[in-house]
Order: C-alpha cells, then structure tokens, then sequence
C-alpha cells in the first residue's frame, strides 16, 4: 500500500491547469476567489508559437503552481483547420473577446487582467526567457495590482 501512494502521489501534484473558455465566467470565478484572470489569444492548429507557449510556459509546472493559487486562466483559441472549428457559440465568445483584448489580431497574445477585466499587463507573441520568467512577470504583475 506505502508503494503504492509513493507511486500515485507525484502524479497527484501534477494536476492538469483548467482553462474557462468565457470571459464572463472568468470574471464571476475571479471576484469570487479573489484572483486575476490570464487570457491567452491562441491558435492551436496553426500558430507554433501559440503551441510553443501552451507546452513550454502554461505546461510548467512554475507556472501551474502560481496560476492554481493566483490565476484564473481563459483561452480564446482561433483555430483554422475545418476539424477543429468551435461550435459557433463559442466563436462569438472568442470574437468578442478578441474586440475587446486583442483587436490587431496578434497570437499568441496574452493579457493579465484584474477580475474586473482591466488590462494590467500584456505580451505579444511568445515570451522572452523561459516559463520561470513569464511567472515571475506575472506574479509582479498581480502584485503590482494589490
């Protein structure tokens, strides 16, 4: 049994980032758990860098242990590819985020906002230097905002 829990608990810390996909649903969890909101602009068919990011940043386990204490995280994903289209619901949610955060259009595009939705802070493209950096930015970010 002591084997057995020696093997499943590293597993267990590895818990998997939960990313909302709705800015207003964002903004609900945010204010409730007193935390600020990451939004990623995406295209996870097509862009490299955006797929760089998910897997080299957002992946990490630095980032993962911040973002679970102090983050809520929205992805607004763009993909191009006909088998990966969003029900149409969730395009207009992702084209009004877009309006809203990311009107040039830029991937990947990362925005810090405070659970009201005002921009603190943003990247664009993929970040200088490694995930450690990018935590660490954002975590100044939030406590720049406190």
């Amino acid at each position: 049994m002591k084997i057995l829990l020696l093997l499943i608990f590293p597993f267990l810390l590895l818990s998997p980032v939960h990313w909302l996909n709705d800015m207003g649903e964002a903004k609900l969890a945010a204010q409730k758990d007193h935390k600020h909101i990451l939004l990623n602009f995406s295209g996870s068919d097509w862009c490299g860098p955006c797929i760089r990011m998910h897997r080299e940043i957002f992946d990490n386990e630095a980032f993962k242990m911040m973002a679970d204490t102090d983050l809520v995280l929205v992805n607004a994903d763009f993909p191009r590819m006909k088998k990966n289209q969003l029900p149409a619901r969730q395009q207009e949610i992702n084209n009004a985020m877009a309006d809203q955060y990311n009107p040039q259009g830029k991937f990947p595009f990362t925005v810090l906002l405070n659970a009201n939705g005002k921009v603190l802070r943003q990247w664009d493209g993929f970040p200088n230097g490694n995930a450690e950096n990018f935590t660490l930015e954002v975590r100044n970010g939030i406590y720049a905002d406190r």
